[in-house]
């Protein structure tokens, strides 16, 4: 039995039990695609139990990053891996056929350039050698823009959380640092770069009134969440990510071309993490050589200071 800060899951050899939603079937068919992409980064379906009660998914052995003190959720090497790993669910996810009736948890948003996780955290990811290599836990799973995810997972890795998070808060220098080193590793535009502190920011927010809402419907986990200040640790994170990295917020053009065909060298230990990888897109994640005295010593200015631009897409 596993207890997650929503559901109560259980395994039976190799299947786990998960409550099932309204949305339980959309994402099933969401898991199938992935799979049928050459995406093994995530749980194979198995389909909605008789009594539609329950949704039946692949165990996926690891560890789950529960402890972001524990040394292997902490490393670059997983920061790098994270970041791969969500630009493949996405590319897998961006022919993703959408039917009338599909049901989501969260709502869509637009542009909805891909099927969002919705919850890429340390906490929803599956490690293996001190390495990502799965995600889990699709309820909220969503169609989006590629950076209203990207933006949320690198909260979580990095992670931006405010000074006052003791435990787990970075000094600035390094999280704008390891927010670089994730940006590049997804492959984000400049203009994706530009935006990523804002809408991290609200991101936040919507998951704030999402909660709320939530809670007020009288779900008892929510509820507790809200007893409990979650809402307000958000609110602070928010605050202090946009106050840390920047506040612009334009209108998002989404015709700026990602980083693709890499030369750049990757990690050993990341390079043989089979699973950050998708056949259907082998070269699309870059860990471009910036300047590493330029980015670990950048504490002025923009958080992208010292960080080389994205190079154009290929059109041949």
């Amino acid at each position: 039995m596993f207890v997650g800060g929503v559901n109560l899951v259980t395994r039976e050899g190799g299947l786990v039990r998960r409550p099932a939603g309204p949305w339980s079937g959309t994402v099933q068919r969401l898991l199938a695609q992935l799979r049928e992409a050459g995406f093994t980064g995530a749980p194979r379906p198995y389909g909605i139990g008789d009594d539609a009660a329950e949704e039946l998914v692949e165990y996926l052995p690891g560890t789950v990053g529960h402890d972001f003190a524990a040394p292997e959720v902490r490393s670059d090497a997983s920061l790098v891996a994270a970041g791969r790993l969500l630009r493949a669910l996405h590319d897998a996810s961006a022919d993703f056929v959408r039917e009338p009736g599909d049901v989501w948890q969260f709502p869509a948003r637009e542009p909805a350039e891909v099927i969002c996780h919705g919850d890429a955290a340390t906490y929803n990811t599956v490690f293996r050698d001190g390495l990502p290599v799965a995600f889990i836990d699709f309820d909220t799973a969503h169609p989006g823009p590629r950076l209203w995810d990207a933006a949320y997972t690198a909260y979580r890795f990095v992670p931006l959380y405010a000074p006052d998070e003791v435990e787990h808060t970075l000094p600035v220098p390094e999280a704008k640092r390891r927010l670089l080193l994730f940006a590049d590793s997804y492959g984000l535009s400049q203009d994706e770069r530009d935006r990523l502190p804002a809408t991290a920011a609200e991101r936040l927010r919507a998951l704030v009134a999402w909660m709320r809402e939530q809670a007020a419907a009288g779900h008892p986990a929510f509820g507790r969440h809200v007893a409990e200040g979650h809402d307000r640790r958000y609110l602070t994170d928010a605050r202090w990510i946009e106050e840390t990295f920047g506040r612009r917020r334009p209108d998002p053009p989404y015709d700026i071309p990602r980083t693709t065909n890499p030369t750049d060298s990757v990690p050993a230990e990341v390079a043989a993490c089979a699973s950050c990888t998708s056949p259907t897109t082998p070269t699309r994640w870059p860990l471009r050589e910036a300047s590493s005295a330029a980015v670990r010593t950048s504490t002025s200015g923009s958080w992208r200071d010292g960080w080389p631009a994205p190079a154009a897409r290929s059109t041949s």
